[in-house]
């Protein structure tokens, strides 16, 4: 999909929603605001302090927004025993989506589907992790069309997209904890680009843990 929507300029966004982006959209929902911060004492390192129901909203929305949505496979209380009832709060039909794991980043590199992706594109790298990744991808003959380095927490998401405006790239590779789903979301929404909730991925890149192939 992300071939032909690069072969016909058409946008399209892949983001990724993991137990930090299902607390987010369930506390003070589907569950209380002191159980998803007991749940997620990660949640500040990701880019949320709860509660937070500006973000957890905007979140909802860029779900709506989304063009495919990584979910977990693990029936963790707060994988998908908060998914589906997150989906059902905000009216999102599961039937209706177009979902793929929320793994499929690392399954692009795996099976060697990533890198033909992006040879011959300008690629646009997003997020904190982003100096070391895009020298990764200059290795490996990806042509970077910009750097966004840094992404401080969910808040800051409308200033990264102001900033990808300004850059002239094919497709933007998103790495900002929560804050990347609303970034990718309004990429392709109000730019017009295809991009995608790289995640972790970048510091698996950058440290040589994974390598591209």
């Amino acid at each position: 999909m992300f071939r032909e929507s690069l072969t016909t300029g058409r946008s399209l966004s892949l983001v990724r929603l993991g137990d930090g982006e299902l607390l987010t959209l369930a506390h003070d929902t589907v569950l209380p605001v002191e159980e998803a911060r007991r749940r997620g004492p990660f949640l500040p390192y990701a880019g949320v302090e709860l509660p937070d129901p500006g973000v957890r909203e905007k979140l909802a929305q860029a779900l709506f927004k989304a063009d495919i949505i990584g979910v977990p496979q693990s029936r963790h209380p707060s994988f998908q025993g908060l998914l589906f009832p997150v989906l059902s709060h905000y009216g999102l039909d599961p039937a209706k989506l177009r979902l793929t794991l929320s793994t499929v980043n690392y399954a692009m590199v795996e099976r060697g589907l990533l890198l033909p992706l992006l040879q011959g594109r300008k690629v646009l790298v997003v997020g904190n992790k982003s100096p070391g990744l895009a020298e990764v991808l200059a290795r490996s003959g990806v042509e970077i069309g910009g750097i966004i380095p840094s992404v401080q927490g969910a808040h800051d998401a409308e200033n990264a997209v102001a900033a990808a405006a300004g850059h002239s790239f094919d497709l933007a590779l998103v790495s900002a904890g929560i804050a990347a789903v609303l970034i990718c979301s309004e990429i392709a929404s109000r730019l017009g680009k295809p991009a995608i909730d790289f995640g972790h991925l970048a510091n698996k890149l950058e440290s040589g843990e994974m390598t591209l192939r």
